[in-house]
C-alpha cells in the first residue's frame, strides 16, 4: 500500500508543537502508515529532543525525496530561521511568530506543488503572530490566503463522529442570528462536497437543533420552524440526504453510533463541547475546501508546559493517522 507523505511544520517554537511532533514520529506506528516531513529548524529539533529523551536521527533533506522513511529516522527540511538562544519557552516571541508562519508557508508551497500529500499542523500563537508582524489571525486565514481559498470549511473528526460548524467565532447572540436558510443550505451543499472529496460518499448528513429539543414547533424559539425546517425541505428537494433538526442533546450521540456521517453544528461550542467531551485527545480538526488536504491538532501551545517534554503527543499523532486515512482517496475542488 503506498503510504502518503505527509508535511508536518512545528509550529511556534516557544510552544509544545515541536514536542507533540518529535514524540509522535518516534511512535513506530506512524512510519506504517504515512511518510512524514517535518518543516522546521534543525537546532530547534535538536533540543526537543534532547528535552523529550526520544530516540531519533535527524536527516537533513531539501525535499520529500530526499526523505529516508525508517523509524528512528526524522527527515527535517531545515529553514534555519530560529535559534534556541533567541526565544523562551511559554513566552510569546515575535521571532517564534515569524518562524512558525515561515514553516506552514514552507508546507503549503510543497503542497500546492504536489511533493506532498497533505499537511498535519501543530499550535501556534495569535500574539506571537503579531508581534512578528504576520498579519494573519491563525492557520485557516493563513491556508485560505495562501491558496486562494475563500470561507474554508472547518470540520472536526473524533472516532466515527465528523461534526461542520455553521458558526464558529462570533458571539453566540450573533450565530443565532446567523441561522438562516439560504446559509444552511449553503452550508449543507459545501459539507457534502467535502465529504465528497474525502471519500466519504454514503449516509445522512444531521442539522443540530438550535433550541431546546429543537424549539417544541415555536414553544421555545422560532428558529428551527421559519429557517431549519425549510431549509431541509428545499435541501431534500434537491436531492441531499439530510434530517433535523434533532436535538443537539442526542444528534452527537447518534452520530457516534453510525445513524449520520455527519452533523451541522449551528454554533461554535455546540460542536466543540460534544468532540472534545468524547475525546478531548483524539478531537482532530480536517480544513475542507484547500487544493489539498490539512488536519490539525485541536489544542494550542501550550504554554504553561512548554519546554518540559511532557506535553502529549497523542493529538499529533491523530492528526496525522486522520491525514494518512483520507490522503490518497482525497479530490482537490474543481
Amino acid at each position: 500500500m503506498k503510504k502518503p507523505v505527509i508535511a508536518v511544520p512545528i509550529g511556534d517554537p516557544a510552544g509544545v508543537g515541536p514536542e507533540i511532533v518529535v514524540k509522535a514520529l518516534a511512535d513506530p506506528a506512524l512510519t506504517e502508515i504515512a511518510r512524514c516531513i517535518v518543516i522546521g529548524d534543525k537546532r530547534i529539533i535538536e533540543k526537543t529532543i534532547k528535552i523529550t529523551s526520544v530516540k531519533l536521527k535527524i536527516n537533513i533533506i531539501k525535499s520529500p525525496d530526499e526523505g529516508v522513511f525508517e523509524h528512528g529516522i526524522v527527515n527535517v527540511i531545515d529553514l534555519e530561521n530560529i535559534v534556541p538562544e533567541s526565544f523562551e519557552f511559554g513566552k510569546v516571541s515575535g521571532l517564534c511568530g515569524q518562524a512558525s508562519f515561515e514553516y506552514i508557508k514552507k508546507s503549503i508551497e510543497l503542497a500546492n506543488s504536489g511533493t506532498v500529500d497533505a499537511v498535519s499542523t501543530t499550535p501556534i500563537n495569535k500574539e506571537a503572530l503579531k508581534a512578528g508582524n504576520v498579519d494573519f489571525i491563525g492557520h485557516t486565514e493563513i491556508f485560505g490566503q495562501l491558496t486562494r481559498t475563500q470561507d474554508p470549511l472547518t470540520m472536526f473528526e473524533v472516532r466515527n463522529m465528523r461534526v461542520f460548524f455553521l458558526t464558529r467565532h462570533v458571539s453566540l447572540a450573533k450565530a443565532c442570528t446567523m441561522v438562516k436558510k439560504e446559509r444552511i443550505v449553503d452550508y449543507v451543499v459545501r459539507c457534502h462536497e467535502a465529504l465528497h472529496r474525502l471519500g466519504v460518499a454514503e449516509g445522512t448528513m444531521a442539522i443540530a437543533g438550535l433550541n431546546p429539543h429543537s424549539g417544541e414547533h415555536g414553544l421555545f424559539g422560532n428558529e428551527e420552524v421559519e429557517e431549519v425546517f425549510p431549509a431541509v425541505r428545499q435541501l431534500k428537494n434537491m436531492g441531499y440526504a439530510v434530517e433535523g433538526p434533532i436535538g443537539a442533546d442526542s444528534v452527537f450521540h447518534l452520530a457516534l453510533k453510525g445513524r449520520y456521517n455527519s452533523v451541522l453544528s449551528l454554533y461554535h461550542d455546540q460542536g466543540h463541547i460534544a468532540t472534545k467531551t468524547l475525546d478531548f485527545e483524539r478531537t482532530i480538526a480536517v480544513t475542507n475546501g484547500l487544493p489539498f488536504l490539512r488536519t490539525s491538532v485541536d489544542h494550542g501551545t501550550a504554554f504553561d508546559i512548554a519546554g518540559k517534554g511532557i506535553a502529549s503527543e497523542i493529538s499529533m499523532i491523530e492528526a496525522i493517522r486522520v491525514a494518512a486515512k483520507y490522503a490518497l482517496n482525497f479530490k482537490a475542488p474543481m
